[in-house]
């Protein structure tokens, strides 16, 4: 993988992020929205040991909800490694994802509210479970990306004023525009570029190998550590494409 990419965070919180790459193919662009899906490894409960339930709910769907809770994934985990978490809990009252008890504290549930089950009197929940890590292309529940996406950057240009007669429909565009060098949420004139201008004729144009992105995680990375290990694994299967190539 080659060429220099020009990276601009427009907004970022820990789970959450829009960022403009300017000098990205449409097929860089695509691979990477790609490989946050499927490329980069990410903990989940795979195996459960069902010690007591005695819930009116059976085993397999004990162990479904508890392979979807996302957990912490430490980076210094290898692909394939297990750690074990257990849960053990007495109705009356509700099981959450928070009650899971990790044999590593660096492992722990991403929400510690996620709702497993709701206990009744004399009713018990004891499980053990191991998670493994693996790849959102294994299975989905490995997906660290919850939502990964992209558009292409649009410039509004003006271009002159309305006819004294027109009426102007409206204008609609959503997610980040360029304008006049600014990179403006379009939530500021409520997705509507007539909000803004009312009396201009405006034209919209794709900025030339710019992408906006919109990435949310479910919480077992950050979205930083999802894109520069997918940006990685990206690296790392364009080197092996160059080698297998040279051979």
């Amino acid at each position: 993988m080659s060429g220099t990419f020009d990276i601009e965070f427009i907004e970022k919180d820990d789970r959450s992020a829009r960022f403009l790459v300017r000098g990205a193919t449409p097929a860089f662009a695509n691979g990477l929205r790609r490989a946050m899906l499927a490329d980069v490894p990410t903990l989940a409960i795979d195996t459960v040991r069902v010690i007591e339930n005695s819930s009116v709910m059976f085993n397999e769907q004990i162990g479904l909800r508890l392979g979807l809770i996302p957990l912490t994934t430490p980076s210094d985990f290898e692909e394939g490694e297990e750690v074990t978490l257990a849960i053990d809990v007495e109705g009356p009252g509700v099981a959450y994802s928070g009650d899971l008890v990790s044999a590593d504290d660096r492992v722990k549930p991403a929400d510690e509210n996620v709702p497993i089950i709701q206990l009744k009197e004399n009713q018990r929940l004891e499980v053990e479970a191991d998670a493994v890590l693996e790849r959102g292309k294994e299975h989905a529940k490995h997906q660290g990306g919850v939502a990964v996406g992209y558009r292409h950057l649009q410039r509004v240009e003006l271009v002159g004023d309305l006819d004294e007669f027109e009426d102007p429909e409206p204008l609609i565009v959503r997610g980040i525009v360029e304008i006049d060098g600014e990179l403006v949420p379009t939530e500021e004139f409520a997705h509507d570029l007539r909000n803004r201008y009312p009396e201009e004729e405006v034209e919209l144009h794709d900025v030339s190998n710019a992408f906006v992105f919109h990435v949310e995680t479910d919480g077992s990375l950050s979205v930083e550590t999802l894109v520069e290990n997918a940006a990685q694994s990206l690296r790392d299967r364009a080197g092996e494409l160059e080698t297998a190539i040279e051979l």
